[in-house]
């Protein structure tokens, strides 16, 4: 098996890796790719097993699916880092990974909860350098079978979730009461979570995420970081189901005939980065609404629930069929990005 049609479990075993799902409803289906949203939660009879199987279906920056995880220790689950799978131009401190990773717990402990099991989670055991990831755990999870373990009410929206990559339905009311409804599912203590409806603020939020995306889109080493991991057709996203997929017939003959390659995305002259610019626009153009969570600090920690609640979040959205994207460019940490993080944080 190709290294990542599959997570890693250092005890022994593997469980399928997730590719993305968005766009694959469409006729070239990349089948083996998706298999584990279709098999989640069948065929394990280990606890740990079977909640991993819907962990890896967890939202994380690029789809990089950074996970991996140990079960040599009875009832325990530990969590590390794939090194290799970090973005060090748009991400350089990892944040946004380590945020994924707290998506993954949750979604872990929710999928326990729903099989009868509590998960008690020791973030960063072995401490954490706030610049870098490195080898050490970042979660130890021991599991536990409790009668009282009650299944989460999101977690029956896990297979429906997506991060929509579309341009919203700008024809459909997105009520105040509908957003405040997902703000309330956020359940970290010391966490801030809000969202912002007027249209006011609406309109000055989308040319700061516009401002922030051409950024990233134009500076090359960013941008390259992203066309480095797109996966074009269903050949390539059944041979790496990570990263950024393109499928469907129009992409699969695009690429075939040679008119949707990186080397012509990264040509800023080429129709084809001019075209994919301007359909990312589109989606940041119809932003109905933002959500937004502070956290106290800046630890791995607070990263780590950022992640918990960036989930919830997600799922909750789905349960109301309210589309969901995450735009976080402006919140980047590379010096390009630097006049328009401190505009963002004031």
């Amino acid at each position: 098996m190709q290294r990542r049609n599959f997570i890693t479990l250092l005890g022994g075993g593997v469980v399928l890796a997730a590719g993305s799902a968005t766009g694959f409803a469409l006729t070239r289906t990349p089948t083996r790719a998706l298999q584990p949203w279709r098999e989640a939660g069948t065929a394990y009879t280990d606890p740990r097993m079977r909640a991993l199987s819907y962990a890896i279906l967890a939202p994380n920056p690029h789809n990089r699916q950074p996970w991996q995880v140990d079960l040599s220790k009875p009832d325990k689950i530990i969590l590390r880092v794939d090194l290799t799978r970090l973005l060090p131009e748009t991400d350089p401190f990892s944040r946004q990974i380590t945020i994924g990773l707290g998506c993954f717990l949750e979604l872990l402990r929710m999928a326990a909860a729903d099989d009868g099991y509590l998960c008690i989670t020791v973030p960063f055991p072995e401490g954490a350098d706030a610049s870098r990831l490195d080898d050490r755990i970042v979660a130890e999870v021991t599991f536990f079978k409790d009668a009282t373990a009650k299944s989460d009410q999101l977690f029956r929206h896990v297979l429906n979730r997506r991060s929509l990559k579309i341009p919203f339905d700008t024809s459909r009311e997105l009520k105040q009461e509908t957003l405040a409804g997902i703000v309330a599912v956020a359940d970290t203590p010391q966490m801030r979570v809000g969202s912002i409806h007027k249209a006011a603020e609406i309109f000055e939020w989308r040319k700061l995420t516009r401002n922030a995306l051409e950024i990233e889109l134009t500076t090359r080493r960013t941008y390259k970081e992203s066309v480095d991991l797109f996966r074009i057709g269903k050949a390539e996203i059944e041979a790496n189901p990570d990263g950024i997929s393109f499928s469907g017939p129009l992409f699969d003959t695009l690429g075939l005939l040679g008119k949707f390659t990186r080397e012509g995305a990264l040509d800023s002259m080429s129709s084809v980065y001019r075209q994919g610019i301007a359909a990312v626009m589109r989606n940041v153009d119809t932003a109905m609404g933002y959500l937004w969570i502070v956290t106290p600090g800046n630890t791995r920690i607070d990263q780590i629930n950022t992640g918990r609640d960036w989930l919830r979040l997600n799922l909750a959205s789905t349960a109301v069929s309210v589309g969901f994207h995450p735009l976080s460019q402006l919140l980047q940490e590379y010096r390009e990005m630097a006049d328009l993080y401190r505009e963002a944080h004031q």
